[in-house]
């Protein structure tokens, strides 16, 4: 029997002179890099730090304080004030400016939680839903939503629904109500206006008397447009402004004159 011999054709393996690349790299913690920086809410709100926001640090050309201006939070009404009854209104607060680790916030939208909503709409009844664009006395152009339903008449016995021209009438009430009591205010009163929803209550009570309503709330409230930052605007809105007092008068003698002072 003759011996046959096969050599291996495949090229011997080349010694690895470095690392391989795509290794495994080192675990770095994410939160390792960001900051926190707590939210100040308006001086209409009760709970004036009511959350805490996070951010990269300034790295470079990048700046931390940058990057915070201009963020929404939604915050619920409960939240800011403190009272368990009012969790259903939820705010929107916008950072205009950042000093040290405080966000300076200002109202930016409000809005009704998807459960409240539901929980109003029911069979056997009309609902009515206007919307109104106004401008307050400082700039601001606001975008009210306004939802209102109706109540059964005596007459009506097993339903509460109201004739096309009712609802015409009680729609244009309900914003003339809303352009009357926000035209004249600044946003800090409209937002005063809002927590307890006296601008529903006031539609409520005036467009009874068309037809009977069973309530109306308003349902949702954007921010349009917004006048130029003004930085001393926004910490008199935070509270921290310039205040009206001044100091208290000194009696003097006529022809007084202060002492001369040597050294100084």
């Amino acid at each position: 029997f003759w011996t046959v011999s096969v050599l291996s054709m495949a090229p011997a393996k080349q010694q690895s002179k470095g690392p391989k690349k795509g290794g495994k790299k080192k675990a770095v913690d994410p939160f390792s890099k960001k900051e926190w920086y707590e939210l100040r809410t308006p001086s209409m709100f009760t709970n004036r730090t009511c959350a805490r926001t996070l951010i990269t640090r300034t790295q470079g050309t990048k700046i931390a304080s940058e990057g915070l201006k201009g963020r929404v939070i939604t915050l619920s009404l409960g939240d800011l004030n403190d009272k368990t009854q009012d969790t259903f209104r939820k705010f929107k607060l916008q950072i205009e400016d950042v000093q040290g680790r405080h966000c300076l916030t200002n109202f930016h939208g409000m809005d009704l939680t998807r459960d409240k909503l539901c929980g109003m709409v029911l069979r056997w009844q009309s609902t009515i839903e206007a919307n109104v664009d106004v401008k307050t006395t400082d700039g601001y152009t606001l975008r009210f939503f306004v939802i209102a339903f109706t109540k059964k008449q005596e007459e009506q016995k097993c339903h509460a629904y109201a004739q096309s021209t009712r609802i015409k009438k009680l729609r244009a009430k309900i914003v003339e109500v809303i352009q009357r009591e926000v035209a004249r205010c600044d946003l800090k009163a409209v937002v005063q206006k809002l927590i307890p929803d006296s601008i529903g209550q006031d539609a409520l009570n005036e467009a009874s008397a068309i037809f009977p309503l069973s309530g109306a709330l308003v349902r949702k409230v954007k921010v349009l447009k917004k006048p130029k930052l003004d930085l001393g605007r926004l910490m008199e809105l935070h509270g921290e402004g310039k205040t009206d007092e001044f100091g208290e008068g000194v009696a003097r003698p006529d022809h007084y004159e202060p002492p001369v002072v040597n050294a100084v």
